[in-house]
């Protein structure tokens, strides 16, 4: 038996040991033999005999078992060694499946035309997971060097490539994509994702993502057709005129463009914008200025880095509220009105807003609410409302925005799927009736916001803007955003959405996840505890029948249950899906009250609150218990972001940590406790303090003496 037989035999009998499926440990098996062997994989091959030799089987079983997946958001992930990670092989594969996949639909006017790349500020530096003392091609592994591999792909197939000489924001690709009448578009990022991730999202000639059944189209050109990878050499493709750098004008353009949907004159409110160390430098941050807004970088998340060093849980993503704690000491010190942020590719907006002497996060949905009733507002005001007004909305974001749209007398299509790419597919429909002016704002949940029909992704540059402005014209008057968002829900109805998940990794963690769908879908299902299930919606019921593709029976996997409601309430739903992008099935609340007198507005979001959170408890309990784990009712206190299975460790090494009281020196107590927490990254006591708390009945800090 030779060596390589060998390994893959021992890999056999790992992967036999572990609780997966047969088909994935043949399919891992497959790929392993293959990257073993073939000789465009050679430089990878020390590695993966280090893992092997290791024994990590759960790892390389979770490297090996398949392709990585185009998912709602494109494609990303862990960057690594194996197919389904992201490395310069997964990016060539699908870059010359790409190429392929233009020349088929485009013909010679996808070479005219060409592609535009560009990419954000990360870059792979992880040790302890690969033998640090061999080399490893994905160490340093950044977004350049993913472009670059693209675009060395791209001109051997002889497309034309336009790419950025730098980071640059996502909506300015799109932006790009359009302005230069390019046929598609890359993005190198992995939005706002943990530091260890990266990827590629795909755009199409309009400037948005791919859609069912072109995306299925793509994916099956990738994974099936994909024979040879070509490849020419970057500086000789420039010589060639293949490859060049998108000028500065496409910048000073796109801001143009984003400064271009401004409302109002008002400039009075003081900004700390906190770049959450990534591309939003080149676009949010220029905008305001150009504005005229007084708007001050935040110094710790101003600097492009992809280890996302000074953003708690090194997560830098608005919707994540403890993203914002490292940003809130400079904002006191310059007494700002607003904290804006952004993710590193600068598609989504966070907001907190000044109110009452402390700040207060505002989160996607009612980013979504106070922006679409402000853009009516004004456009009643100048007399461009009409009822071919547009409103786009996704199904799981706040079902408020349709109910200000209704009472506009104005358009709302309310009931799309999850993705951007579903929104920027309504607009080219306005588009192609030429009706695009009737556009007035896109939203998810997600803290996805568009502004103009600049370009066909969210861009948090134009939402920051109309935030500015609205939140200038709210101090003239003595309020504040948050003074706004209780207005509006007096008038409507306090409507609380709230999101979380269950994380579950690996390809076990594929396999749970299908199975909660598959129990959800397939059993009647009459309650969760005390909350009476009316109806079931399964969207992968309805037109179109049948589906049109893999990817677009995967993007309608949501299942929607309506709540018989409570008294003082308009709706109760729950919207369940797997992520398209992630390893985790997320959960929507909504909890929809009645118009209610402003004095009693903090009260009646106290009540519509608890009974979200109570609903919460119930369906997640019952989620858990498909999973056969009994889950500890503190373990809804820890951070909601932390996988399952790290979750339930946590309580394994409670224990531990309270029997480290015992060790007399203080140095001594503090090395051990970060060593029982280690396994949760970055600021490990931050993301359990409070279950301890409700335990120990102070911190972990308080509880040790440190």
């Amino acid at each position: 038996m030779n060596e390589t037989a060998a390994l893959i035999e021992k890999a056999r009998d790992g992967f036999e040991a572990l609780d997966v499926s047969l088909e994935h440990q043949i399919e891992a098996l497959k790929w392993l033999e293959i990257w073993l062997t073939d000789d465009i994989f050679r430089d990878y091959v020390f590695q993966i005999k280090y893992l092997l030799e290791s024994e990590k089987w759960d790892f390389l079983l979770d490297s090996f078992y398949q392709v990585i997946p185009f998912g709602t958001g494109g494609r990303r992930g862990l960057v690594g060694i194996g197919p389904n990670r992201i490395n310069p092989w997964t990016i060539e594969a699908s870059a010359q499946g790409h190429a392929q996949y233009l020349v088929n639909q485009y013909g010679e006017k996808a070479k005219e035309r060409g592609v535009v790349l560009s990419y954000d500020v990360r870059k792979y530096t992880q040790k302890g997971v690969y033998d640090d003392s061999l080399d490893n091609p994905i160490m340093n592994l950044d977004g350049p060097l993913l472009a670059e591999a693209a675009a060395e792909v791209y001109a051997a197939n002889s497309i034309k490539v336009y790419i950025f000489d730098g980071a640059r924001s996502t909506p300015e690709l799109s932006f790009a994509i359009r302005h230069l009448n390019a046929v598609s578009g890359d993005m190198f990022s992995a939005s706002h994702n943990l530091p260890t991730d990266n990827g590629k999202k795909v755009y199409d000639q309009h400037g948005g993502q791919l859609i069912p059944p072109y995306d299925q189209i793509l994916v099956d050109e990738v994974t099936n057709n994909v024979k040879e990878i070509k490849i020419m050499n970057f500086g000789e493709a420039k010589e060639n005129g293949l490859i060049a750098y998108v000028d500065e004008e496409v910048d000073k353009a796109f801001l143009e463009a984003v400064c271009n949907v401004s409302l109002s004159e008002e400039r009075g409110v003081t900004i700390s914008y906190a770049p959450l160390h990534g591309t939003g430098l080149s676009s949010i941050y220029p905008a305001l200025q150009k504005l005229g807004f007084d708007v001050t970088l935040d110094p710790r998340t101003s600097n492009p880095s992809g280890n996302f060093e000074h953003v708690t849980f090194n997560i830098p993503n608005p919707e994540v509220v403890e993203s914002f704690e490292t940003s809130i000491p400079f904002a006191e010190e310059i007494n700002a009105d607003l904290i804006i942020s952004s993710d590193p590719d600068a598609d989504r907006i966070g907001v907190m807003a000044r109110h009452n002497n402390s700040y207060e996060f505002v989160n996607g949905n009612e980013i979504g609410i106070v922006l679409t009733n402000y853009v009516i507002s004004k456009y009643k005001a100048k007399g461009t409302l009409d009822t071919n007004s547009v409103v786009i909305k996704t199904g799981v974001t706040t079902s408020l925005i349709e109910g200000i749209a209704q009472e506009n007398n104005i358009h709302c299509i309310g009931d799309l799927l999850v993705g951007f790419k579903y929104i920027g597919d309504e607009m080219n429909k306005l588009e192609n009736d030429d009706r695009i002016q009737d556009f007035i704002i896109g939203a998810e949940e997600s803290h996805g916001i568009l502004t103009g029909d600049y370009c066909r992704d969210k861009d948090a540059a134009g939402a920051a803007v109309w935030i500015a402005e609205l939140a200038a014209e709210l101090k003239n008057d003595g309020k504040t955003l948050i003074d706004y968002l209780d207005e509006i829900y007096c008038r409507y109805g306090f409507c609380h959405n709230y999101l979380t998940e269950i994380r579950l990794l690996g390809a076990k963690g594929m396999e749970q996840i299908a199975g909660i769908m598959t129990h959800l879908r397939d059993n009647p299902v009459e309650s969760f505890g005390e909350f009476v299930v009316t109806d079931k919606i399964d969207r992968w019921e309805g037109e179109p029948q049948p589906h049109l593709s893999v990817t677009d029976t995967a993007s309608r996997n949501v299942l929607i249950f309506k709540i018989d409601r409570l008294s003082d309430t308009k709706s109760i739903k729950l919207t369940v899906r797997p992520s398209g992008t992630e390893p985790k099935i997320k959960m929507y609340f909504e909890v929809y009250g009645e118009p209610c007198d402003l004095e009693n507005i903090d009260a009646e979001k106290e009540k519509i609150v608890e009974i979200r959170k109570r609903l919460e408890r119930a369906f997640m309990l019952y989620c858990y218990r498909l999973l056969g784990v009994d889950f500890p009712d503190r373990g809804f206190l820890l951070f909601w972001q932390l996988p399952l299975n790290d979750k339930l460790r946590y309580f394994e090494i409670e224990e531990k940590i309270v029997n480290l009281k015992s060790i007399q020196d203080q140095e001594t107590r503090k090395k051990e406790l970060y060593k029982l927490l280690e396994f949760l990254g970055a600021d490990p006591i931050e993301k359990v303090n409070d279950a301890f708390k409700e335990e120990y009945k102070e911190g972990i800090n308080e509880y040790l003496d440190m």
